[in-house]
């Protein structure tokens, strides 16, 4: 179980858009923005592509650790909900950046996506369609991020899902929020940039 999940928290610390960033501007987009290195931050360095570019790769960071558990043939629930949490840890506290990472929540989708086909893709479809449309009605990617997620517990709870899959939904929204604590005190003084 220890090896799983540090294979995990290793696959999701992969600071995708640092390197992006790093590589094409030859800037620390930790000095850039909000200073987090997830997509919302590359689009203000690098533009719309490269930030589509980060979700995707962040998300299959999440998935790739869940696969690859699979693939090894570990079906415990609670492996597979310990190896996705240790893969959005992975991201949010990067050992190679002195634990300052992103805010997990392409990676949470990744993960999720896949901890419990097929009931666990629709999930992670209808919370994305809570995220466009909160986005769309806001433009506050910060406000579209934590509901979506703040709902990923409660389908999972409506479903069914074994309850080491809905803990550990609840708990990658929690981390989430933690995560999101600045852009929570911006959205509640009116100061939170818009897209």
């Amino acid at each position: 179980m220890l090896l799983w999940m540090l294979i995990s928290y290793l696959i999701g610390s992969l600071p995708t858009g640092y390197l992006v960033v790093r590589l094409t501007r030859g800037i620390d987009i930790r000095t850039v923005g909000s200073g987090s290195i997830g997509a919302t931050n590359v689009r203000r360095a690098l533009g719309q592509g490269w930030a589509v570019f980060v979700t995707i790769v962040d998300m299959s960071k999440g998935a790739l650790a869940l696969l690859l558990a699979a693939h090894a043939g570990t079906t415990s629930h609670e492996l597979v909900a310990l190896s996705a949490f240790a893969a959005v840890v992975g991201h949010n506290y990067p050992i190679w950046l002195k634990f300052r990472g992103g805010k997990g929540v392409a990676t949470t989708y990744g993960t999720m996506f896949f901890v419990w086909p097929y009931n666990s893709f629709a999930i992670v479809l209808m919370c994305g369609a809570i995220w466009y449309g909160v986005m769309s009605c806001t433009r506050y990617v910060s406000l579209a991020s934590m509901l979506s997620l703040l709902m990923l517990p409660v389908f999972f709870w409506m479903l069914g899902a074994p309850w080491q899959f809905q803990l550990l939904a609840l708990a990658l929204a929690l981390l989430s929020i933690f995560r999101h604590r600045s852009n929570i005190s911006r959205l509640l003084q009116g100061k939170e940039n818009r897209v």
